[in-house]
Parts: C-alpha cells; structure tokens; sequence
C-alpha cells in the first residue's frame, strides 16, 4: 500500500489539540496523549533524552494517526506522569510495558527514537510476545559506538544553546548545512504548536537520571539482537553525532531482516527533517501484512534532497 503524506488533516483531531490522559500503573499516574482510529494495533510511542509530551514532532504523530492509532506518554518521573525516573533503560522499559498492559494492550508496534530505541530494543528482548513491529530512529544497540559520549556532548550543546539563545536540539538533532539549519528551525517551531494544556518540563533530577541510564547502555555489553524475530525499520540521518550513524548500520545488520532508510545531510532528527518521505514509509511498514526481506545490503535507501522548502513546514 502506497501512502501520500497530507501535512493538514483537519478532518480529526490533531496531537496539539488531543486531551492528555492519566491512567494508573501500578498505583502511579502515568500521563499520555492518543490519536488516530481507535482500532488496530496501536503505536506506541517511545521518546528521546529530556523529552515529554510535547517533544513529539506533530508531524509524524499526526501523519500516523492518519491511520493508525498512536500513543505517546511520559514514563516515569517524566513530564506530569509521577514517581521517581529510573537510572537504568531495563527498568525504563519495565515501566513502558506496565504502562501499555495497563491500556489493556496485548499486542502493540514500537517506534522508539534515540533512548526511546534503546527502551523499545530491551522491550522486544524480553517482552518478544507484546511487540508485534519495530521502528528504530536515531538510535543505537547496547554498547554501541559514541553512546557513552552522549553526555559531555549533551552539555556542550545545552552550553552552547543559551549562549546563543536557542534550543539544543537545533545543534543535536540537525547538520550546520543550509537545509538543515532550515530543518532545525521548521521543527522547533512545530513543538510549538499546542497552545494549551502543555506538558510540564523534566526535571533535573530525571535528566540525570536519564543520562546515568545511556552512560551503563553505551558501556554494556552487546544484546543478542539476532533474537528480535518481528518486522523492524531502522532509520537515521548519515550525520547523526549524538548516537553515530553507525549504529543504525549496526542494528539493522544485526536485526534479522531488518529494513534500513538512511537519509542524506541529516542527523539525529532525520527522520523528522524528511517526515513528508519517513511517515508514508512508515506506514506502509506498518500496515504490510507480509514484508519483503530487507537487511543490511538489501535495502540502504539514500534520498535526494528536496529543494522544496515547504517539506520542512
């Protein structure tokens, strides 16, 4: 199935218009934002180093939730959702599968980007039976190359964003080239668009936490992920310095039948610089009933870069 990418669905609700939720896990409220049919296997959404609610980029929520029923919460101690913020990606992804059984969800596809990834990598590892598809974005395997380096770079970043009055993510997530300075300024201004009923910030306490947590990832030993034996896209941009590019070849050479999309003058936000290309990919993906194998040589898709500014709207 072929997919075109409608940037303006006004015919349902949007993420920033989607209430934010609570439900109880294990005697903690968890909080978390849902659109899209309410059908099918649901996508749920796992996110990056310091984000909440509102740090999913709405164009690839909304662009799912085109067809498909799309989760998003805050782990926890993240956000609004309460307790205390693991130090570990086990124990985060302990709380992510108590979160999903919570809804009462026997089967669900993962889209984890960045930590979300090493989140969703631990839940396919040891919840095999809960996850029926996997998406990768930006991410890296246990004891991956540079993921031990994520924090020191982090600070340099954040350092360099209030001296020059931006957000971090503007020099994390995108190149310094013209389109991705471009990119990085369309996607911030898109966290934006949800006017009320905003996500509380992390706390200091939780970020620390959170980088403890990658830090013990990076310097693990490797997983066996010749184990993950469900249908799994990896994606990235060829630039990405807070966890290597690299490890998105790695992962999905290792990923049996993995599928790769590698997207050119991007970096760790790539597939939100390219979401008009990602999420029709995406959802063909998803909806597939019977995948073609992929694979490290199989499928290495490099795009051309659009002259079109409006994709980065």
């Amino acid at each position: 199935m072929t997919h075109t990418f409608n940037q303006s669905p006004r015919s349902r609700t949007l993420f920033q218009d989607t209430p934010t939720r609570t439900v109880d896990v294990g005697g903690t409220a968890f909080v978390y934002r849902e659109v899209g049919p309410n059908r099918g296997v649901p996508v749920i959404l796992l996110n990056h180093l310091a984000a909440q609610l509102d740090n999913f980029d709405p164009r690839i929520v909304d662009g799912l939730a085109a067809t498909r029923r799309v989760i998003a919460f805050d782990n926890r101690g993240i956000g609004a959702s309460g307790g205390k913020t693991p130090s570990t990606i086990s124990e985060m992804a302990r709380d992510a599968v108590a979160f999903i059984r919570a809804l009462g969800f026997e089967e669900v596809d993962l889209f984890g980007f960045s930590l979300g990834g090493f989140v969703a990598q631990e839940i396919v590892l040891t919840e095999p039976k809960l996850v029926h598809k996997l998406i990768l974005a930006g991410t890296g395997p246990a004891g991956g190359e540079g993921i031990d380096k994520v924090t020191p770079l982090t600070i340099m970043d954040m350092i360099k964003g209030a001296l020059t009055f931006r957000d971090p993510k503007y020099y994390l997530f995108f190149t310094r080239t013209t389109n991705g300075r471009r990119a990085a300024k369309a996607f911030l201004e898109r966290l934006k668009e949800r006017r009320t009923d905003r996500d509380g910030a992390i706390s200091l306490s939780a970020f620390g936490a959170q980088l403890k947590a990658i830090k013990a990832y990076g310097l693990q030993a490797p997983q066996n992920l010749n184990a993950i034996r469900v249908p799994t896209l990896v994606a990235n941009g060829d630039q990405d310095k807070m966890v290597p590019s690299s490890n998105t070849y790695d992962l999905a050479r290792r990923i049996p039948g993995a599928h790769l999309v590698i997207y050119p003058d991007a970096g760790h936000g790539g597939v939100f610089q390219n979401f008009a290309d990602f999420v029709p990919r995406a959802l063909s993906f998803l909806e597939a009933e019977a995948l073609p194998q992929g694979g490290y040589a199989a499928e290495n898709i490099r795009l051309v870069s659009s002259q079109n500014t409006n994709r980065f709207s």
